[in-house]
């Protein structure tokens, strides 16, 4: 017989005390197991996430630490600015484009940085300057002013900066108490060159204190890294660095348009006199 309210399907009360402990055990044991899971799981997601902020930085997008005056106020001591690595495979390189580019093998650094000790700093600097978060000792940034073909001069008689002939307002961007430059200077720059200045032009080394150099100052367009578009750091200073208007001149353009025109006019002469020679020979 069994008593008035326990039939087949009841627990007792010491089986259901312990029920309840083995769902415990069997409950601390799979969180156990979970935790184990991630912190093994963990070194793997570092790597992973390392690898593709790499991938990203060799291929899209890199940041940048600023070390020097040189493109006071624009950039700060400190800065981190984003550099567009993909926009050039799109478009030229403009006038007005801040830049990064590589020194390599030409111009001597702007901040002398002391040789890392051993291997494992040498590894953290590389992964510093590879994130933006200590500067590269030859990679420079500047404001383009000149692309190839252009006749960029210092000064006219008002003291700008003249492209092609046409006058440069540049206090949207120039330190201020600066002027243009304090060196006169004329240079026609070559294919596949960039004529580049700072925007603090009194402490910048930029293309106007390099002309003794090959390439007479210039750089070449195939080392530049890509184009600073943004300010990250600090937050307070986070902005857009958009091209300044005085490089949308439409006399500028129109200059610059008439360049191959007028140099292939130039070259056609020779052979349209060289034809009329043969013709009268005949």
């Amino acid at each position: 017989m069994t008593s008035e309210g326990q039939g087949p399907g009841t627990r007792r009360p010491a089986e259901d005390g312990v029920d309840v402990v083995a769902e415990d055990v069997k409950q601390n044991a799979e969180d156990g197991k979970k935790k184990g899971s991630f912190w093994r799981e963990l070194p793997v997601l570092i790597v992973v996430a390392l690898a593709l902020a790499l991938l990203i930085k060799s291929f899209v997008v890199q940041a940048f630490y600023i070390p020097s005056e040189s493109m006071e106020d624009t950039l700060l001591i400190n800065d981190r600015v984003l550099v567009n690595k993909l926009v050039y495979h799109v478009r030229d390189i403009e006038r007005g484009d801040v830049v990064v580019f590589s020194g390599v093998d030409s111009w001597d650094p702007e901040v002398k940085l002391e040789a890392p000790s051993n291997p494992i700093a040498a590894g953290l600097r590389w992964l510093g300057t590879a994130f933006g978060v200590v500067p590269g000792e030859k990679d420079y940034i500047k404001r383009v002013i000149g692309v190839p073909g252009d006749k960029v001069k210092c000064c006219d008689e008002q003291g700008r900066v003249t492209v092609n002939g046409v006058p440069l307002n540049e206090k949207s961007y120039l330190y201020p108490g600066d002027e243009p430059s304090q060196r006169e200077f004329e240079v026609t720059v070559p294919p596949d060159r960039l004529w580049v200045m700072g925007d603090h032009r009194s402490v910048s080394w930029d293309s106007r204190l390099h002309m003794g150099d090959p390439g007479g100052g210039t750089i070449p367009a195939d080392k530049v890294i890509g184009r600073a578009f943004v300010i990250v750091w600090p937050f307070n200073r986070a902005k857009i660095l958009p091209i300044p208007e005085t490089f949308a001149q439409p006399a500028l353009q129109a200059a610059l348009g008439t360049a191959p025109f007028v140099a292939g006019f130039a070259g056609a002469l020779p052979l349209v006199a060289l034809r009329r020679r043969l013709v009268r020979r005949r």
